[in-house]
C-alpha cells in the first residue's frame, strides 16, 4: 500500500508548530566521532518542548482540530512522554488532557504529566488495559482521541525534526532514528523522501521489542508481545498508518542489545555532557553496533528525548 501521506503534510505541520517548538539544536562531538569512525550531527529533541519530539506531534493534532471537535478536551494512552507532549498542546489550545497511563511508568514522566495539567487514568501496563481505559474516558466526557504514533498529524508533525535537520546538514549520508509505534521514523522518512530522496532513514529498535523488525519482514504487522526493555519508550506496535510508510521509505532497521543502548546512553552523557534517555540512546547505539555499514559517513542521529529517570540510571548499582 502507498501511503498517502506527503512531504507538503510535513511542511504544512512546519508552518502549524513552529511558534510553540524549539527548533533543537543539531550537535556533534569529536570524541564520539573518533569512537565510530563517521561524522555523527545529533538532532538534540532531548532539548525540546515536554523534553521530547513528541511535542511537535501533538500540537499538530491538537491545532489541526475542529472547535466541534476540541471543545470536550483530548484524550491519550501514553507511557510518559506522549501524555505530556498532549498536556501542553492542550493547554496551549485551552482544553481538557486526558492520559490513560500505565501504572509502571518511571516516576519522573508521572510528575511531568501532572504539573502540565493533565488528567491521568492509571492502568495495568498492557495495551488492552490503555485502550479500555480510553474508551471509558471517552464515553464519560466525550474528549477527542489523540493516538500517540499511528494518526496522520502525529506522524506529519514528528517529520519536521527531519526538515530542520536537512536544512541544517544537507549532505548527510544517513539519518538513523528510533522506532516504536512508528510515528517519528515515519514522519522523519516521509520528510527525508520528499525533501532529500537520496538520503537513506534507518530505524533503530532493541532486540528484546523487536516488533517493527520483524514485522517489515514479514510484510505485515506483528504486534509487539509484552517486550521487556530499558528503553521504555519503544513498546507500542507499529500501525496502519506508520506501517505502510515505514515499509515503502526505510532503508532497514537496526537492532540493538541492551548492554549497547546503557553504554550509548552512558557514553552520551560522559562524552557531549547532555542528558538522553534510554529510547534517545537506540539511534547511536545501533550506529555503533554496525561501524562497518556507516564507515566514513555523514550520519544524522536523532535523539529522541531526555526524560530519564535519575534515581534509576541503568549503570548504577542498585546496591551502592
Amino acid at each position: 500500500m502507498t501511503p498517502d501521506l506527503t512531504i507538503d503534510d510535513v511542511r504544512e505541520a512546519a508552518r502549524r508548530v513552529h511558534p510553540y517548538v524549539h527548533r533543537t539544536p543539531v550537535l556533534t562531538c569529536s570524541a564520539l566521532d573518533r569512537m565510530c569512525d563517521k561524522q555523527l550531527f545529533f538532532k538534540c529533541e532531548n532539548f525540546q518542548k515536554t523534553g521530547s519530539f513528541k511535542i511537535r506531534g501533538a500540537i499538530n493534532a491538537v491545532l489541526a482540530l475542529t472547535d466541534k471537535a476540541a471543545h470536550r478536551g483530548v484524550v491519550t494512552h501514553s507511557s510518559g512522554n506522549f501524555a505530556a507532549a498532549l498536556a501542553l498542546a492542550a493547554g496551549l489550545r485551552g482544553i481538557q488532557a486526558h492520559v490513560v497511563m500505565p501504572s509502571d511508568v518511571p516516576q519522573i514522566k508521572k510528575t511531568a504529566v501532572a504539573c502540565y495539567g493533565a488528567a491521568i487514568t492509571y492502568c495495568e501496563p498492557v495495551l488492552a488495559a490503555r485502550e479500555t481505559g480510553v474508551a471509558a474516558v471517552i464515553e464519560r466526557t466525550g474528549a477527542a482521541f489523540i493516538h500517540p504514533s499511528n494518526q496522520r498529524e502525529i506522524i506529519a508533525g514528528q517529520g519536521t525534526a527531519a526538515l530542520e535537520l536537512i536544512s541544517a546538514v544537507p549532505d548527510l549520508d544517513g539519518i538513523v532514528a528510533p522506532v516504536g509505534g512508528g510515528g517519528l521514523l515515519g514522519g522523519i522518512a516521509l520528510a527525508a523522501q520528499g525533501a532529500a530522496p537520496a538520503i537513506p532513514v534507518y530505524g533503530a529498535e532493541p532486540e528484546a521489542a523487536d516488533d517493527a523488525y520483524r514485522s517489515v519482514r514479514a510484510g505485515y504487522i506483528i504486534p509487539s508481545n509484552d517486550p521487556d526493555t530499558i528503553a521504555d519508550g519503544l513498546l507500542t506496535s507499529l500501525g496502519d498508518v506508520t506501517f505502510p510508510i515505514i515499509q515503502a521509505y526505510v532503508r532497514d532497521i537496526i537492532l540493538t542489545s541492551e548492554a549497547e543502548i546503557v553504554r550509548s546512553m552512558r557514553l552520551v552523557w560522559e562524552r557531549m555532557k547532555i542528558i538522553i534517555e534510554p529510547s534517545a540512546a537506540v539511534s547511536l547505539a545501533a550506529v555503533m553496533a554496525l561501524p562497518r555499514s556507516f564507515e566514513g559517513k555523514r550520519i544524522g542521529i536523532v535523539f529522541s528525548g531526555g526524560n530519564a529517570d535519575l534515581n534509576a540510571l541503568p549503570w548504577q548499582n542498585p546496591e551502592s
